[in-house]
């Protein structure tokens, strides 16, 4: 195998399928990149798995002789990086394939890695779809941006460190044109509607009746896959009962879906509320970065509500360090409540709900909030407030 590619698209789309190479690698060869080079083509894939999640990609470049070799991913990178920006060449002389040892050359110098045979790379699952879905790239990064953060990170609860995906607004065709994106940890559930069909799209898309879960791993791969490409874009969607592959030009991402069932969310969400508090989003979110300086030992933070002086106070209080407070104008609507929460879970939030104002509804302390944007992105925030020691 012999290419000459730049030493710019080596670096960044082996950036891209590092990020699926496991820390502990079983077998061996999945520590390493898989690089496959096509004459015919005159492409290079790279590929990257841990057995769960497989990212590949490919690019142009010149291929004189074409080949496969799989290298150490992080030493591979790491010299990638540093090489000045220039052609390289990646060479693998017939001699050597039973070696397996990859010469990387340019003008500066070279460099000399043992790999692993190709072959005993394995396979990235595929799926015999009789159907492709076509997501928009507004309606990906519209739910991933709006819940990926409320995902667990806890094992423990394998259905909760993904993403439940299921299509709503189901009509007498058994198609929908919008997409829910929910995540939660049980202290915090985010929930996205995102529109299939805005106004600037091209064409109408109605996707079938479905509902999976994906790992948050994964789609926090997807989220960086997608993030140059554009809007109007549509990432191509297959799945099975076991794999989900996500598919944008070049660039391919599989990822096992987590079984079981997701928990009935919607349920968790109050239908009545007898207080309602509207305040602008950025002074909320600036108060509470204030107040957070002296939160830190117990990330505890106290919304009072004051209906006749139409005031929030925002405040915190590290027990013999100090306190913080802040009071910001707010539209209140109900008695008067104070109420606490775990700072971190209600500045995620209010970073995600990217409005100019936010509604926050709740009733008793003790009972969850909900929060949503006024206008622009369909999002639901419930928060679990935490109960107040004196």
């Amino acid at each position: 195998m012999k290419i000459v590619c730049s030493q710019s698209d080596l670096k960044n789309n082996l950036s891209l399928v590092s990020r699926a190479v496991p820390s502990r690698p079983e077998p061996a060869v999945l520590g390493n990149v898989l690089i496959q080079a096509t004459e015919t083509t005159q492409k290079v894939s790279l590929t990257a798995f841990d057995g769960s999640l497989g990212i590949k990609t490919s690019f142009n470049a010149e291929v004189t002789e074409g080949g496969g070799i799989t290298l150490p991913a992080k030493l591979f990178s790491e010299i990638v990086t540093r090489l000045p920006e220039m052609e390289i060449t990646l060479d693998v002389p017939e001699d050597e394939e039973d070696n397996f040892i990859a010469t990387l050359s340019s003008t500066s110098g070279k460099f000399q890695l043992t790999g692993i045979d190709a072959a005993e790379f394995p396979e990235l699952p595929t799926i015999e779809a009789e159907q492709t879905l076509e997501l928009p790239i507004s309606a990906l990064n519209e739910g991933l941006g709006g819940c990926l953060f409320a995902a667990s990170a806890e094992l423990s609860k394998q259905v909760l460190t993904g993403v439940h995906l299921k299509t709503q607004g189901i009509g007498e065709d058994n198609l929908g044109d919008v997409l829910e994106f929910a995540a939660t940890d049980s202290h915090r559930l985010a929930v996205v509607a995102a529109d299939l069909n805005p106004e600037s799209a091209e064409s109408a898309i109605h996707l079938p009746n479905f509902a999976v879960t994906i790992p948050a791993k994964a789609l926090r791969e997807l989220e960086k896959i997608v993030s140059d490409a554009q809007p109007t874009d549509r990432v191509k969607v297959n799945f099975d009962e076991v794999v989900m592959t996500f598919e944008l030009g070049d660039r391919l991402l599989t990822s096992a879906k987590i079984p079981g069932n997701y928990p009935a969310y919607g349920q968790l969400i109050p239908q009545n509320f007898i207080r309602e508090m509207i305040v602008d989003r950025k002074r909320l979110l600036s108060s509470l970065e204030l107040v957070a300086v002296l939160a830190q030992r117990n990330n505890l933070v106290k919304f009072s509500l004051d209906n006749d002086k139409g005031e929030l106070i925002v405040s915190a209080d590290a027990k013999d360090i100090g306190n913080a407070k802040q009071s910001l104008p707010a539209e209140i609507m109900g008695e008067d409540i104070e109420i606490a929460f775990n700072i971190k879970y209600l500045m995620d939030g209010l970073k995600a709900l990217s409005a100019t104002e936010i509604k926050m509804q709740l009733n008793e302390w003790n009972q969850p909030v909900v929060f949503s944007p006024l206008g622009g992105l369909k999002m639901t925030y419930l928060v679990m407030p935490v109960q107040i020691k004196n």
